[in-house]
């Protein structure tokens, strides 16, 4: 935590609850940094959320809100905000649109808490915004914006976020994991916790992931716990170069393992703007959502997106039974994408 300044804006960012969102903020928090070069920010957001917190050096200190997604558990809110009273923040930035994610920073009796119109809040949030969404078509341009004075020029420009990447830490992984790190490493993010429509199907990854390795590319498939079974299910039958991460590494691991990869395919994820945030290239492979809505915020990025009429349908499952969005990208598309940027970063 840095020292307080007693001069200091002081802000309270309400953050996101989903990795690529908490990555997204980042923009914002940039954004707010730049506008006042002496604030001290602070950020509320859920658990898993603070060894991410941890890698943006915006972030004075962060807060933990020991509640379950969704619910409301109001006294559990109502004692973070009366225990961050004494921090007297000048003004409380609320990034969700719900009533109870304005709730901490009004109990905390903040005297300006900037937020979008949604379910209410009248009240909560006294410094109410329009949410333009043919303005601010993207998320992350709607996230900037709250950092901006009322009345703005929209849409707002958007600096790309950039996570420390802790060097001990890294060698520490390949050192404990026999990880081989050449210069050609491809990583694998095969997960979308949303569900299956933004997800290219496991057999193209374990064939990209073949492909690649006999290309002497060592591959890392990565992701939580959750994507375990689909890491052994595309480092099945592959070469001892495949190796499959999931669920063997922290969060903050990650951020540090991706910072090695020279290219980064992934679905349209958390984990793929944490890649993002690290340096990497990224072949961005869009289903049910749509890259004018959450590209990846890089220049360094190749998007395969069908743009097919049924697209984009935002849904968790193809509603037609076909998920031709996903289907329709072929592996040799994918290969073609990491290939050029392998001998792009070669001639560089």
């Amino acid at each position: 935590m840095a020292p307080m300044n007693a001069d200091a804006k002081r802000i309270l960012v309400v953050g996101p609850a989903w990795v690529g969102d908490m990555v997204m903020a980042q923009s914002l928090l940039i954004t707010l940094m730049q506008r006042h070069p002496q604030a001290l920010i602070d950020v509320v957001a859920p658990v898993w959320s603070k060894p991410l917190l941890a890698r943006m050096p915006q972030v004075n200190a962060a807060f933990s809100l020991p509640v379950s997604h969704g619910k409301l558990q109001l006294r559990a809110r109502w004692t973070l905000g009366k225990q961050l009273r004494s921090h007297h923040y000048t003004q409380a930035i609320v990034i969700p649109r719900s009533y109870k994610a304005a709730l901490v920073p009004w109990f905390a009796k903040v005297p300006i808490r900037t937020g979008y119109k949604g379910e209410s809040r009248y009240g909560v949030i006294n410094d109410m915004r329009p949410l333009n969404k043919t303005l601010l078509k993207q998320t992350v341009q709607r996230y900037v914006a709250l950092g901006l004075p009322a009345g703005a020029d929209l849409p707002p420009p958007v600096a790309e976020p950039k996570l420390t990447v802790d060097s001990h830490n890294k060698n520490r992984l390949i050192n404990e994991l026999g990880l081989n790190a050449n210069r050609k490493l491809v990583a694998l993010l095969p997960g979308a916790e949303y569900g299956p429509s933004k997800r290219w199907p496991i057999e193209r990854y374990r064939a990209l992931a073949q492909r690649l390795s006999a290309s002497d590319h060592p591959v890392w498939v990565l992701g939580s716990e959750k994507e375990r079974s689909i890491g052994e299910q595309i480092t099945a039958g592959c070469s001892a170069d495949v190796v499959n991460l999931c669920g063997r590494t922290a969060l903050e691991d990650v951020i540090d393992l991706l910072s090695l990869a020279k290219v980064a395919v992934s679905n349209d994820s958390g984990l793929m703007h944490v890649a993002a945030a690290v340096g990497c290239n990224i072949v961005a492979i869009y289903g049910s959502t749509t890259p004018e809505y959450t590209p990846p915020l890089t220049k360094k990025a190749r998007i395969l997106y069908e743009n097919l009429d049924c697209s984009p349908c935002f849904k968790r499952q193809c509603p037609l039974g076909h998920t031709l969005c996903l289907n329709n990208i072929e592996i040799e598309q994918v290969m073609h994408a990491v290939t050029q940027f392998i001998r792009t970063e070669a001639k560089n």
